[in-house]
């Protein structure tokens, strides 16, 4: 299958378009109560931009680009964040010619039938990239990317949708592992919200 090369830098424009107008809230007071028991005055929900059909065309292109030459065989990480990007890359990769399964790493090991807190085609030995919607302190990616280590797996890095620029979490997983990039930050999207709010 032949397709056009996308265009990256428009594909990243729109992506950071869609995170403001689906994902984004801000406050000047720090109004949101996060995960690991903080507030900010910035939150990111995004999955109306992972379950939607363009947020899923654009981070599935954005993400196979920055595994170009990377050699991996699965991405995957925390259920439910990274379910749906993890899918959109495997769908992208299939149409590109070059397959890379998606996998899903459970919160809690399950407990019946085959016990395993991996789901996929992944197996150990496998050079895996780990995902993440949003990243604050780290915790989800690294919590993967401690299953992905017990399950045999050679991690080869990190990618989040967002990077929050909060709590060390860039500095936190890039402690762990060789490289962690992020699609979108929250830097680009504060800018995009005082252009369009100007």
């Amino acid at each position: 299958m032949n397709l056009a090369l996308p265009d990256i830098d428009k594909m990243h424009k729109r992506l950071v378009e869609l995170v403001l107008e689906y994902a984004f809230q801000y406050s000047e007071s720090p109004g949101f109560k996060l995960v690991h028991g903080g507030t900010s005055p910035f939150y990111f929900n995004c999955k109306k931009v992972t379950l939607d059909p363009e947020g899923q065309y654009l981070i599935g292109n954005l993400v196979f680009e920055a595994l170009s030459g990377v050699g991996v065989d699965g991405v995957g990480g925390l259920t439910l964040g990274a379910d749906a990007p993890a899918n959109a890359v495997a769908y992208t990769s299939w149409l590109k010619g070059r397959p890379i399964q998606s996998f899903i790493v459970r919160k809690a090991r399950k407990d019946h039938g085959i016990v395993a807190s991996i789901e996929g085609k992944v197996k150990a030995g496998d050079r895996v990239v780990v995902l993440d919607d949003v990243v604050t302190t780290g915790g989800s990616t690294l919590q993967a990317v401690s299953a992905c280590r017990e399950a045999g797996f050679e991690i080869l890095g990190a990618i989040a949708l967002v990077d929050r620029q909060e709590m060390n979490g860039r500095e936190n997983i890039e402690k762990e592992v060789p490289f962690f990039k992020a699609l979108v930050t929250r830097e680009e999207v504060m800018r995009l919200y005082r252009q369009t709010a100007g």
